[in-house]
């Protein structure tokens, strides 16, 4: 799935979104599942509101918290509540997103990104996808 937004515009407001078109495939046959089992995530998607969406999709959200959030909730003492919890091994296979969006940025027009139309420069990481695909 590929959505490009405005440049100055986050990607954690698309996590709905986001989590309404994800299909995952399953090993074999069989209709895709429509709920995955975790999130890996930066922590640009560490909010209340994502982790609360989360949760209402039993799904589970490997992010870390932002230094403001634990400092928040120190400051707050007993009335701060638990922290979220965190797999920091599970969070490592993160950088498996990090080293394809590396990939895809060595592609000089994706890397540039020179084209006016968001729907060019979508289409530009699409073929790259392929193209990165049909090389494994």
């Amino acid at each position: 799935m590929v959505a490009v937004t405005a440049g100055q515009a986050g990607d954690s407001p698309l996590l709905r979104w986001l989590l309404a078109d994800l299909a995952v495939a399953r090993p074999g046959r069989g209709r895709p599942r429509t709920r995955p089992d975790q999130l890996l995530g930066d922590k640009a998607y560490s909010s209340r509101a994502n982790r609360a969406l989360l949760r209402s999709k039993r799904v589970r959200a490997v992010i870390p918290q932002r230094d403001d959030e634990i400092g928040n909730r120190v400051r707050r003492g007993s009335s701060g509540g638990r922290p979220p919890s965190f797999d920091p091994v599970t969070y490592k296979r993160r950088n498996v997103v990090e080293r394809s969006v590396n990939d895809h940025k060595q592609w000089r027009g994706i890397a540039t990104r020179y084209d006016k139309l968001a729907y060019v420069y979508r289409g530009g990481i699409v073929v790259r996808a392929i193209t990165i695909w049909l090389r494994e």
